[in-house]
């Protein structure tokens, strides 16, 4: 019988957020340091939703942005990412992973999407990448391109986003953490992509409590 979690830790979450990726490795530590009295629910939020328009992936401001911090950030991690050459809507892929979750495939689809973005420069608003990459992770590809084309998930992921802005989240990756019993409004904000340090010592102080 597994044990129920004592600490929850809930983080929103984008597939064109380099700062998301880059905390994808640090969180995945910290589960396999806690273990079974933690866990770590991963909520879409798109950055840029339809009208919004997207980045320029050419433009000055995410040159100077990735130069600034993303690429320090990386190789303090250890991490390779590459500026993409595109800068697509991530709705799809993010209904596309609520698909693998029910299936549970999501871990591994959820770091495939990241790194064909991040390191392949893949466009993941392109029902044809997301259909690879679902079948490089043990899915059934077809079903997910017929789920995606009925919308079976859009309204997870928009109620995720509705979520998101109840409880004020205005960027990305936002991690709220919090004992298991207690409601997310009463959880501590940890924004960014914050060190395994730091996050460490956020969980232990909740499990000491």
């Amino acid at each position: 019988m597994t044990a129920s979690p004592r600490v929850r830790l809930d983080v929103w979450s984008d597939y064109v957020c380099p700062f998301c990726y880059l905390a994808l490795p640090q969180l995945a530590r910290l589960q396999k340091e806690f273990g079974d009295r933690l866990a770590i629910e991963w909520h879409a939020f798109e950055l840029r939703p339809a009208p919004t328009p997207t980045l320029d992936p050419a433009g000055d401001y995410l040159r100077r942005t990735w130069d600034r911090a993303v690429y320090p950030l990386a190789a303090e991690y250890g991490m390779t990412l590459r500026l993409p050459p595109v800068q697509p809507r991530s709705r799809l892929a993010l209904e596309a992973a609520e698909f693998a979750r029910e299936h549970d495939r999501f871990e591994t689809f959820h770091l495939a999407v990241f790194q064909a973005f991040f390191e392949d420069g893949r466009d993941i608003g392109d029902l044809a990448v997301l259909s690879e990459l679902a079948r490089r992770s043990g899915l059934d590809a077809q079903a997910l391109e017929a789920s995606l084309s009925r919308g079976d998930y859009t309204d997870l992921v928009l109620h995720a986003e509705d979520r998101a802005e109840a409880l004020g989240i205005t960027a990305v990756p936002t991690l709220l953490l919090r004992p298991a019993a207690a409601p997310i409004e009463a959880a501590e904000a940890l924004d960014g992509a914050v060190p395994f340090a730091q996050l460490a010592a956020a969980v232990r102080a909740q499990l000491e409590a």
